[in-house]
């Protein structure tokens, strides 16, 4: 089940997965994105029904509905190679992002729309102990999973360690005493940025098979960022060094 207006109309607008059809709650009204997306829905042959809002409500739980769900087939996993065949295709040095173990979806959610807003090529999860691409995820991206290449990895270390042996730096974002102010590194290079998790940060051998370490200074009382908001500065001030050298 995908949940929300946006989760669903960046669904049908990618095209990578099958919905078998939409349910829109009665007396909703169809004007905005829900306007579009009634036309995507039509376009792609995917039937539409009229239910009460409290169906809607039983089918997606917890999560915001927004008066629509859709039922589709699962979310289409993507593999490193077709990453870096992205920014290949794109004449770009590869821009991924890495979670070691991010749990949260609304965290993994707001780090995967931030990664589509700058034009990230992929994301990596871990297989076990974190979030996967849930409806919750979904949601919380607004639709952004849609257009991205995510890959599941069984060893983060190991695909980060496959990731520099074709050519990508990794960088670690860690408040560590050997990290550098993030500021002062350039990344207009191929890169993949690591994030840790929400308590226990990178794990240690994580943190090793990176090649730099850099950090995020704090000037008031707190000592830490929310991963989320970390990770999503990072991302830009990658996408700014690019765009400064472009």
């Amino acid at each position: 089940m995908l949940a929300g207006r946006n989760a669903v109309y960046e669904a049908l607008r990618a095209g990578r997965r099958r919905l078998y059809r939409v349910l829109v709650a009665r007396g909703a009204q169809e004007r905005g994105t829900l306007a579009d997306l009634l036309t995507l829905a039509v376009a792609h042959e995917v039937p539409v029904s009229y239910v009460e809002r409290n169906q809607l409500d039983r089918l997606a739980g917890a999560l915001n509905h927004q008066g629509v769900v859709a039922e589709s087939d699962g979310y289409p996993y993507a593999s490193t190679s077709d990453m870096l065949a992205l920014a290949e295709e794109r004449t770009e040095p590869p821009l991924l992002l890495a979670l070691d173990g991010v749990q949260d979806p609304q965290n993994v959610g707001t780090l995967l729309r931030t990664a589509e807003a700058v034009g990230a090529h992929g994301v990596l999860l871990p297989q076990r102990r974190a979030v996967h691409i849930t409806p919750a995820v979904s949601r919380a991206s607004a639709g952004a999973v849609e257009h991205l290449r995510i890959a599941i990895v069984p060893n983060m270390v190991r695909a980060i360690q496959d990731l520099k042996g074709q050519g990508v730096w990794a960088v670690g974002v860690e408040d560590h005493p050997a990290a550098q102010d993030y500021d002062r590194v350039d990344l207009d290079m191929a890169v993949v940025l690591v994030l840790g998790g929400e308590d226990a940060g990178l794990h240690r051998l994580a943190a090793e098979c990176c090649d730099l370490l850099v950090r995020l200074p704090m000037r008031g009382q707190i000592n830490s960022l929310n991963v989320a908001v970390a990770g999503s500065l990072m991302l830009y001030q990658a996408w700014q060094a690019r765009r400064t050298q472009a």
